[in-house]
């Protein structure tokens, strides 16, 4: 290891320990699972992302979600709020949680999450159909941050 990449690890660990406001004992045992370290050292990458969920279908829906509406995440899958729809059903956001998921999970194994092979999710809605109000599908990108 070079005295450049040391330093990183240094630095890398007090960033997360003051970040997650964890005490020495339980920064201690953050750093002891290996999948920390792993995971750690891949989160630059990851923030150069956007997740971006789309609008695919929507018919009757409450929230006035339309087709073509994007639900704009950060890598690690925090919603920005700024370049997303003013509101966002609490359903649609339901959907979002595993496809974001496996993308995180995707990613940190060192694949390419749009190569996901079910990428679509829907709202808990069944629509009028079958007794629901209404239904929107959303479907999931990884993009580089511009």
């Amino acid at each position: 290891m070079t005295l450049r990449d040391k330093a990183w690890d240094l630095i890398k660990w007090k960033v997360m320990k003051d970040r997650l406001g964890y005490t020495d004992q339980e920064m201690k045992t953050f750093r002891e699972n290996p999948r920390n370290d792993d995971v750690v050292s891949k989160a630059p990458a990851l923030m150069n992302k956007t997740i971006v969920l789309t609008v695919v279908e929507s018919h009757g829906c409450n929230s006035q979600h339309k087709i073509g509406d994007k639900f704009i995440f950060d890598g690690a899958g925090n919603l920005l709020s700024k370049h997303s729809p003013e509101k966002i059903c609490v359903y649609a956001i339901n959907a979002a949680v595993p496809l974001i998921y496996a993308a995180n999970e995707l990613f940190y194994a060192g694949a390419d999450p749009n190569e996901m092979r079910f990428k679509r999710s829907a709202c808990i809605d069944v629509g009028v159909q079958c007794g629901g109000w209404g239904r929107i599908v959303i479907e999931l990108s990884v993009q580089d941050r511009k």
